[in-house]
């Protein structure tokens, strides 16, 4: 085994990023974290760790629910707690299905944990070494010519050039990193929805609910410290941009059953955020490169209609810790190999499965929504819990032997 330190370059500083340069730190890389914004970003709205995510987190000895707790995010003490429950209802009102906390507790362990995705990236930001991130610092390339098993990657930032025994592409859905080393590769595609997405305090939520209409959806999430996440989408073209966030919210889901239309009326147009929904047109041919790896949306994009973009994140980041892990800097092109082997298959079926979710959920002819919802209502509880197989208790690690 060298005695020199292990370097990684860790290209992003979302929440798979983050993750990544945790679980490297926690098994004794030194890492940086490149982050082509200038500085922490103040936006950002809610997120649910699924128990798969959970369970990866917990490989990486981090604990998301006491980290966040701890973040001094602010609080909303007149909020009721939520009930432990998420509802899915047509725009009337009228339920179709209803899943409780405890029923996904008894099945998986523990219950998923919604929280504010500035939050939870301030909590792992807070958890690595002082120095490590640097912002303003976009990755630009990587030098292939040292990416085989005896040399150093180069990796052009804007610090300058850094050399790194591995690089982990986390730089988001439009990855340069991705269309540099994977030109053919068909890109993203549109989902033909767009979407809304926002935080209130002080409001009170009983229950998490997402409503269904005809190539329309309203979800609400009780988040951990209080507030209350809202999120809208429909069905719309390309960069389609309203001028009056709240009058076009008003008009797609005013008429809808309560609470939403009060809750429009509370939201601050100027910190709505609204983002085009797009996926992976289809799957890598690998999820590595040499000494490069990709992780997150920069490897697997996905509708976010099963909640599973940022919580697959958080898996390849504890499989890439654990497969790098006690490995000798000659051999992390092996490992990394075996890191594309261990998450290929299982990335690329939860986006299928999430596309076809998103297809469902944003159904606009009369007869296909009434077809829809008719058959949500008709399935068990039993049914539904077990539609998660695979998602909620999916997470593995590999064996490390795969990386020899």
């Amino acid at each position: 085994m060298s005695q020199r330190q292990r370097h990684a370059v860790v290209a992003g500083a979302g929440i798979g990023g983050l993750t990544a340069a945790l679980a490297l730190h926690r098994r004794g890389w030194r890492v940086t974290v490149c982050e082509r914004a200038p500085g922490p970003t103040a936006v950002g709205a809610g997120i649910v760790l699924a128990p798969n995510a959970l369970r990866a987190f917990d490989s990486v000895g981090f604990d998301p629910a006491a980290a966040c707790a701890g973040s001094g995010a602010p609080e909303a003490p007149e909020a009721p707690a939520a009930t432990g429950a998420m509802s899915l209802r047509d725009r009337s009102g009228r339920r179709l299905s209803r899943t409780d906390t405890a029923a996904l507790t008894a099945r998986y362990g523990r219950p998923p944990l919604p929280v504010h995705r500035q939050t939870l990236t301030a909590a792992l930001t807070a958890a690595l070494p002082e120095g490590a991130l640097a912002y303003d610092a976009a990755v630009t390339g990587v030098d292939r010519a040292g990416c085989g098993a005896g040399g150093r990657a180069v990796v052009r930032t804007g610090l300058g050039d850094l050399t790194a025994d591995a690089v982990v592409a986390a730089d988001g859905i439009h990855s340069p990193l991705r269309r540099q080393h994977f030109p053919d590769h068909p890109g993203l595609r549109y989902a033909g929805e767009t979407a809304w997405r926002t935080v209130l305090s002080g409001v009170a939520a009983p229950e998490g609910c997402e409503t269904w209409g005809r190539g329309q959806r309203f979800g609400t999430v009780p988040l951990a410290d209080g507030r209350l996440y809202l999120y809208a989408t429909a069905v719309v073209p390309a960069g389609y941009r309203p001028t009056d966030v709240r009058a076009e919210l008003l008009r797609r889901f005013g008429g809808w059953h309560d609470p939403i239309p009060a809750l429009l009326e509370r939201i601050d147009p100027a910190v709505v955020l609204q983002h085009d929904l797009y996926d992976l047109a289809g799957p890598l041919p690998r999820l590595h490169d040499g000494r490069v790896a990709w992780i997150g949306d920069a490897a697997h994009a996905m509708n976010p209609s099963l909640g599973q973009g940022a919580c697959q994140a958080v898996e390849d980041a504890a499989v890439l810790g654990h497969l790098l892990d006690a490995v000798d800097p000659a051999d992390v092109a092996a490992a990394l190999a075996a890191y594309s082997r261990a998450r290929l298959a299982r990335t690329d079926a939860v986006r299928v499965r999430a596309r076809r979710a998103g297809r469902m959920a944003s159904l606009t002819h009369p007869l296909a929504v009434a077809a829809r919802d008719l058959a949500v209502r008709a399935t068990p509880a039993r049914v539904t819990r077990r539609a998660l197989d695979g998602l909620f208790d999916g997470f593995t690690l590999p064996a490390r032997a795969e990386a020899e």
